[in-house]
């Protein structure tokens, strides 16, 4: 028997940053799965999961920030690997690196990284990841170890592994992504990149000389001083998933665990921060 799934079309104005907003509320509140469109977003959630009392909760709903209308409809089974194909490109970040789908020709970059998403976050089309690639390029990483922190489908950490990274721990609380990281560390022929299933408390005892935290601001805030504790003294902190005005509130915290700003990305108002380590 298929499974039915209750579909609501959300069209926002402005479309950036309401619709990333949006998404990021509507996960929260349970929707499995998100197709993007120039509107808004098309949101899906199993019928049996589906409360109508949940978009009540939804705050950016009711913020009066963004003009949000919906319609609701039941639909059965998506197919969604049909509507992910029909929605992703490959992507190429400063004619270096290509992100692209295992049905995508074969780049002439000298980094090819090879993503099958499905429902996590992190092709290199959103701006924080595609920041935190660049980032990723303009550092020596040859013999280093990694952290990639809320892996999502784990792109970072295997462009980190391509860079040289001697060994590179990649963890994500949601288990979706967890094993869609360990598909896709598994589809690029990485060797030294280990996936996890947990939050901050796996760092306990782990040391780092590069960590990549690409998530979102209240998480960051809360796992600042675990990134700290794990970080070697000179080491590079990578943080992205806010915007530009949640800056000054990121670098206070890390100014009090001598984590120095040493340069900032900015792309449609999302940021991705270099954080240098000081060395006691």
């Amino acid at each position: 028997m298929d499974t039915l799934y209750i579909a609501c079309d959300f069209k926002v104005k402005p479309v950036q940053p309401g619709t990333e907003i949006l998404i990021a509320e509507l996960g929260e509140a349970g929707f499995e799965s998100f197709v993007e469109n120039e509107e808004g977003v098309i949101a899906y959630i199993q019928k049996s999961e589906w409360e109508p009392s949940y978009l009540e909760n939804i705050y950016i709903l009711n913020s009066g920030e963004f003009e949000i209308t919906y319609e609701v409809e039941e639909i059965a089974q998506v197919n969604w690997n049909e509507e992910w194909e029909k929605n992703f490109q490959p992507i190429e970040v400063d004619g270096i690196c290509t992100v692209r789908a295992p049905f995508h020709p074969e780049p002439a970059t000298a980094y090819d990284i090879v993503i099958e998403p499905k429902m996590s976050f992190g092709t290199g089309h959103h701006e924080t990841t595609h920041m935190m690639i660049q980032h990723l390029l303009r550092l020596d990483l040859k013999g280093k170890k990694v952290l990639d922190m809320g892996c999502g489908t784990g792109v970072l950490g295997i462009l980190a592994e391509k860079l040289g990274a001697a060994e590179v721990d990649a963890i994500d609380i949601d288990n979706w992504c967890y094993l869609n990281s360990l598909e896709n560390v598994e589809r690029n022929r990485c060797e030294v990149t280990s996936v996890y299933e947990g939050n901050a408390a796996l760092l306990e005892g782990r040391r780092y000389e590069v960590i990549i935290a690409n998530i979102n601001r209240n998480i960051l805030l809360n796992d600042i001083p675990a990134y700290a504790a794990c970080l070697e003294p000179g080491g590079i902190l990578l943080l992205s998933g806010f915007y530009k005005d949640d800056i000054p509130v990121i670098d206070e915290l890390c100014v009090k665990f001598s984590l120095n700003f040493t340069e900032n990305l900015e792309k449609n108002h999302w940021v991705a921060v270099k954080y240098l380590h000081a060395i006691s």
